[in-house]
């Protein structure tokens, strides 16, 4: 989410930190800030918020709540104009359970026109675009406290009834953004007692569009259950700001507050006079406590954080507590709905204390490690084919046929295999193409994986070459390979141990280098030398005219001598080369390859050598 440090100055009578040292804050403490830049005199941060804090921090209120507790700054408490309304005819039916609260207000005599100066450039410092004043204070209270809101024309509704319904088979839906959407009754739906007139906490509809002729409006600050969200969300291919915060589960008790900063904002800004306000809050949310003690928190942290540092987070956080000596009683804030149990206490002391007052330490083990029998297998199944020559792949456990297919899968494989030979069948056949590329004489590859049967699942491994590939049970290589599988995981790690001798070794410093995405290209190359003449000769002409495109050790694949009672003159030998060359940036084109290879054969032939 993208947070203004101007719009977060707000909160703070004392001020902030400057942008870098904030960003740094929320960094170690909370969230990543993926990105941090100037904008029209003000420092957009660009903060990563996880879907675990999403319901309570996609907002700057949350953000700045954090920077409180960071930073240890107090924050202002949220205070917003008590209004006397006057009674309503507003009538509210929710018909599904689905709408978890629902607070609707009418207010009569409202001025539509052009925002004041400071709210288009709050919206514009986010990217947001300016509609008119009451379309725009809903989206500034949104990205303000992080609860969605949307205004309706009463005087285009059929009534003042307001029905939260599931829609009606064939019902459609002209949106804001202008597409017509085709509704069912899956899908959760404001409406008046004829039409749809919102898609329930995802977008509004034409028919009660808010312009600059409305003259009465319909607040509405609900909330909607946040799978019901997602789902419709993704079932007719529609992401808004609203849906992505309802998908996170925002608490119903911020609705209240939304309620008293919309009224206060449209009143101040375009007139108007509010009703008393219809709530429909069928289940009411209680107040969680959670209790948690210091030497719970030490425990798990293996940290010795005192009990005045721990009450210190409690007072950071704005947490209301009740202390008994090590013991702490919490009044989880409602909308933190992340705290569910002391462990998630733990999480907030850390945090904000700090991670690097964490000594690093192993833990002890204080009893013998217990030996994994399956694991062991493998290790001693991986282990002998490794000295045997092979090399270790691993091919896809889905296929175009088996004998258990798989849901919501690929079309094309939707099955599990029952095999591991086919997958190291087409592995053999691709390497094979690529042996100049690998610099090997041929192909020998194994794999270690499971099989899906109907009588269950079975750790198979399967190896060999173009000509011969074997497959068995893990447990029949192993018995094969060393005799009986012991019984006692004692003997069987010796046996391991034994197996492994010294063939795992350490390498000295490495630098990985990936393959590269384009193809290669090889030319072989044959060239007479005089008798006695070492390929290294050639080797290093190679090396000097191949440029940096001669990726791999040049390959001797042939060599043979005519003596000098054979050719009459002095004797001579051939040798045969296999250069490969390929590209980091590039497909390369065999003009380029010609010219590499015309060069070495100018400087073969200026030593008085044939190429053949």
């Amino acid at each position: 989410m993208l947070i203004s440090y101007n719009w977060l100055q707000n909160y703070f009578e004392e001020k902030l930190p400057k942008p870098e040292i904030i960003s740094e804050g929320i960094i170690f403490h909370s969230f990543e800030v993926e990105e941090m830049y100037e904008k029209d005199g003000d420092t957009i941060f660009d903060v990563k918020i996880l879907p675990d804090r999403a319901h309570d921090c996609l907002s700057h209120w949350g953000v700045a709540k954090e920077i409180a507790a960071i930073f240890n700054i107090k924050i202002k408490d949220k205070k917003y104009k008590v209004f006397e309304s006057k009674k309503t005819e507003l009538d509210i039916r929710v018909e599904d359970s689905k709408c978890l609260r629902y607070m609707g207000r009418i207010i009569n005599n409202v001025k539509v026109g052009e925002s004041p100066e400071w709210l288009r450039e709050y919206l514009k410092i986010i990217g947001q675009k300016s509609i008119n004043n009451v379309v725009d204070i809903a989206n500034f209270v949104m990205y303000d406290l992080g609860q969605p809101i949307h205004s309706f024309d009463l005087d285009k509704l059929d009534s003042k009834k307001i029905i939260i319904r599931n829609a009606k088979e064939g019902e459609k839906i002209r949106t804001l953004d202008k597409k017509e959407i085709n509704l069912d009754d899956s899908i959760l739906v404001i409406a008046d007692e004829r039409d749809p007139l919102a898609i329930a906490g995802i977008k509004g509809g034409t028919k009660a569009e808010v312009d600059n002729s409305t003259k009465n409006i319909v607040v509405e600050v609900a909330n909607f259950n946040g799978v019901t969200t997602r789902k419709t969300s993704r079932k007719i291919g529609i992401l808004t700001d609203a849906s992505k915060r309802y998908d996170n589960e925002l608490s119903p008790k911020l609705t209240e507050l939304a309620m008293n900063a919309i009224t206060d904002l449209i009143c101040e800004i375009g007139g108007g006079e509010p009703e008393e306000i219809v709530d429909i809050y069928p289940e009411k949310v209680e107040q969680k406590i959670v209790s948690v003690s210091a030497s719970y928190i030490n425990k798990r942290l293996g940290s010795d954080f005192s009990n005045k540092e721990i009450e210190s987070v409690w007072q950071k956080l704005n947490f209301s507590y009740v202390s008994n000596r090590d013991n702490f009683e919490i009044k989880v804030p409602f909308l933190r709905a992340d705290i569910t149990g002391p462990h998630d206490l733990v999480e907030e002391v850390v945090r904000i204390i700090g991670y690097e007052r964490i000594e690093a330490k192993l833990p002890e083990i204080k009893q013998p490690q217990k030996v994994n029998e399956t694991f062991s297998r493998i290790l001693l199944a991986r282990n002998k084919l490794l000295e045997d020559g092979y090399s270790e792949v691993m091919t896809y456990v889905f296929r175009d046929k088996g004998e258990l297919e798989v849901l919501a899968s690929a079309s094309d494989k939707n099955f599990l295999r029952t095999n591991i030979s086919d997958g190291l069948k087409e592995s053999i056949k691709l390497n094979q193409l690529n042996l100049p590329l690998i610099g090997v004489e041929g192909v020998k590859v194994f794999e270690i994986g499971t099989i899906f049967t109907k009588k269950g699942e079975q750790m198979n491994v399967a190896f060999g070459d173009k000509k011969n590939i074997k497959e068995m049970t893990l447990d029949e290589f192993v018995t094969l390979n060393f005799g009986e599988i012991f019984d006692k995981s004692e003997d069987l790690a010796t046996l391991i141990s034994q197996s492994l001798g010294d063939s795992v070794t350490r390498v000295g410093d490495q630098v990985f280098k990936p393959w590269s995405i384009y193809p290669f290209i090889s030319r072989d190359i044959a060239v007479w030398v005089p008798e006695g003449t070492q390929p290294e000769k050639l080797i290093e002409i190679y090396k000097s005219f191949g440029t940096e495109l001669l990726i791999r050790e040049p390959k001797l694949f042939d060599s043979f001598t005519k003596p000098a009672s054979q050719t009459g003159e002095e004797g001579k030998t051939s040798y045969a080369f296999r250069l490969v060359f390929q590209s980091y940036d590039r497909t390369l084109v065999d003009e380029e390859i010609n010219q590499i290879m015309s060069n070495i054969t100018d400087k073969i032939v200026s030593l008085g050598w044939q190429v053949r």
